[in-house]
């Protein structure tokens, strides 16, 4: 039997009851598109965060999209983040019109430098978009200073770090706003497609429930800037808020996953994720490290056990941001890391055997290559 990097078929089958039972509660309700779980659901998650405002979107990419336009951000401004996340973080920044400015990111815990970020400053950066990756935070102590002493808006990229802490504040909770998403395999997931964006702020949050839905405040009339059909759906946010309810205990599974991981590989040449100081981390993804990471996954194809790579292609280097002008070598720390880093299966649902399996094939194939 193969174990996947991800899967989650046998969370469903514990929760299949409650799943069901969210989708026939919406088919029954007469209310499809933005009834009352998307209230429901948007009103519980900005509480779990203490924030005033949440306002469901379709997908993790526009609710970065949107947050930035919420924020004023577009053609001719900058916006500093990094290359080594998905895509989307970036292809949300273009499609505002706006140009991203990457630094690089530490060896150790691959987040961020924010060191770099104030060389990186022009009079054009308008915003910092911080990626909790993995799923623990930026050091954002040091990124909120410099946004006010440059008078800079942080949106903070979520996506993976849903329950994350940095010294005791929720991801999401210490910029202007913050975006998630929701696509399945995240720490919180929906059964398809889905995001938010969360704030403090009654012009922000106003401002992203006019472009989700076209740019209309009242029903047919676009006021200001034409926006987008960007909805969270209703079947969506009624699943979101039955499994928000049991975030706390996803992330403690996956906590057990990564310490079952990192007593069974000690003292091997893997190097093991890297908590960074006042970190919380939730292990969205178990991204481990290796010099000779090929060889290693090519030995591990025989044991049937899937692996990830996150991210083999640094967003700076893929031919559709050339235009950007980065040349190889401009990102050291992130091109070294995108041909060494690999994922090990990791999900709440991952049972002690499968996990065992993982370690010990782990553990022979570092032996001989």
């Amino acid at each position: 039997m193969t174990t996947r990097v991800w899967d989650y078929r046998q969370e469903y089958e514990n929760e299949r009851a409650d799943i069901l039972d969210a989708v026939e509660k919406v088919c029954a309700s007469g209310q499809l598109v933005l009834g009352d779980s998307v209230r429901g659901f948007e009103r519980e998650f900005a509480a779990y965060h203490g924030v005033r405002h949440c306002v469901g979107v379709d997908n993790g990419t526009n609710s970065i999209k949107l947050g930035l336009q919420a924020l004023g951000i577009g053609p001719g401004d900058e916006v500093i983040t990094v290359s080594n996340t998905a895509a989307p973080t970036v292809v949300a920044v273009d499609a505002v019109g706006a140009t991203p400015v990457f630094v690089d990111v530490r060896p150790d815990d691959h987040l961020m430098d924010t060191g770099q970020v104030e060389a990186a400053i022009t009079p054009r950066t308008r915003c910092l978009l911080p990626v909790h990756l993995y799923g623990q935070c930026v050091d954002m102590a040091a990124l909120t200073a410099l946004a006010e002493r440059h008078d800079l808006v942080v949106l903070e990229d979520c996506a993976q770090a849903h329950g994350a802490r940095h010294h005791g504040r929720l991801a999401g909770t210490m910029g202007r706003a913050a975006a998630f998403s929701f696509y399945p395999t995240k720490v919180l997931g929906a059964y398809g497609d889905g995001g938010a964006t969360i704030t403090d702020d009654d012009t922000v949050e106003r401002n992203l429930r006019r472009l989700r839905y076209y740019g209309m405040e009242e029903r047919y009339y676009v006021v200001q800037t034409p926006g987008h059909n960007s909805r969270l759906d209703e079947l969506h946010a009624e699943i979101l808020r039955r499994k928000l309810g049991r975030l706390d205990a996803y992330i403690e599974g996956r906590r057990r996953v990564a310490r079952r991981y990192a007593e069974g590989l000690a003292g091997t040449d893997l190097v093991l994720p890297a908590v960074a100081p006042g970190n919380d981390h939730v292990y969205y993804v178990y991204v481990v490290r290796h010099p000779r990471r090929d060889a290693v996954i090519e030995a591990l194809r025989g044991y049937d056990i899937e692996l990830n790579i996150s991210y083999p292609w640094p967003v700076h280097t893929m031919s559709g941001f050339a235009h950007l002008g980065y040349p190889k070598g401009s990102l050291p720390v992130t091109e070294e890391l995108a041909g060494q880093i690999f994922s090990l299966p990791m999900y709440p649902s991952l049972s002690e055997e499968e996990q065992g399996r993982v370690i010990d094939a782990v553990r022979e194939v570092l032996a001989r290559v």
